[in-house]
């Protein structure tokens, strides 16, 4: 069973037209109301009759991504094979789901997440500081996940395979407005394979939750922590190889010839001497050093990624609970 699951939050003009456009290859839907001020879930269960549709309400706001995983929660008790995340703006065409699930069905992938950024002609209409902070956000979530063929992180329309869903801990991911870029995370630790899908948004006038100065810092503190965290568990922990050993001498000798050639520069200019060449040399030598273990780690880390799905090894789900302990403790 195809399970669509809708966080609302301040969509009470667009939740049922986005509903209304859910074709009957969908057997469940959940409509999480997130402590919406305007009673979303109220809307839905007033306008539409669609023996499908289960509303959830949230006493207090948790944000999209704890709605969604309550929703999906939901939809793995009533047996859903496929949970797909659609948002309530509108933006999402409902008309897209077959093909974001279709990877998943082919056992292509575990979890497909959409890519506004694939045709050009996409790009035109979309608000620039949503295109030049999704290509930021983008190469950071790279660095975090190891998803390194991934764009636009922060789409929220996704599908995930129950069985790969049924592994992580729903209480470790980020609830709020980072929980796309986290899922993605959290997806590298158990091995799931994860593919984009080239699609297409509509930007009408809905107003957006998003705030770029109030999550631009999260953004990059939850980056740059699941970034180190999944680097030591990935190659000091769980394995120890020659990329572990560029990583542990690219950075120092990076740090060494920059920090090196800064002061010997200072010292010299302010005493009104030249640098000697030496100086110069060793400085240089080490950082480009540095620089070529880095990108050669770099190369490693990309070539590691997921080739096949997970969830067509594992069996029936209830076997698989409790494996990879040792991945889901770098989660805490």
């Amino acid at each position: 069973m195809i399970a669509i699951v809708i966080p609302t939050y301040r969509a009470r003009s667009s939740i049922v037209s986005v509903i209304n456009r859910i074709d009957s290859s969908v057997g469940l839907i959940v409509v999480v109301d997130d402590c919406c001020p305007e009673g979303s879930g109220e809307v839905v269960k007033k306008n539409c009759d669609d023996e499908r549709i289960v509303v959830i309400r949230h006493e207090i706001n948790q944000g999209v991504g704890g709605a969604f995983l309550t929703g999906m929660s939901e939809a793995l008790k009533r047996g859903a094979e496929i949970v797909v995340k659609v948002d309530a703006d509108g933006q999402m065409d409902p008309a897209l789901v077959p093909l974001i699930i279709r990877p998943i069905r082919n056992r292509e992938a575990d979890y497909v997440k959409g890519n506004r950024f694939y045709f050009i002609s996409n790009i035109g209409p979309m608000p620039r500081a949503r295109i030049f902070g999704n290509l930021f956000l983008s190469f950071l979530t790279k660095l975090a996940s190891g998803y390194w063929n991934i764009m636009d992180p922060t789409n929220g329309f996704l599908a995930i395979h129950a069985s790969v869903a049924k592994l992580l801990r729903p209480n470790k991911v980020a609830k709020r407005f980072f929980f796309e870029s986290d899922m993605l995370y959290h997806l590298s630790l158990i091995g799931a394979k994860v593919m984009d899908l080239p699609m297409t948004s509509t930007y009408g006038d809905e107003v957006s939750n998003l705030r770029i100065g109030s999550v631009i810092f999260p953004f990059l503190a939850g980056n740059l922590s699941n970034t180190l965290k999944r680097i030591v568990y990935k190659y000091f922990i769980r394995d120890f190889s020659v990329a572990s050993l560029e990583l542990l001498l690219g950075i120092p000798l990076i740090i060494f010839g920059f920090s090196f050639g800064l002061v010997s520069w200072i010292s010299h200019g302010v005493a009104g001497t030249l640098t000697p060449l030496g100086t110069i040399m060793l400085s240089a030598l080490s950082f480009l050093t540095g620089l070529q273990l880095l990108l050669a780690f770099i190369n490693y880390d990309i070539n590691t990624m997921e080739r096949s799905a997970l969830h067509p090894l594992l069996g029936p789900v209830s076997h698989v609970q409790g494996r990879d302990h040792e991945r889901q403790e770098i989660q805490g």
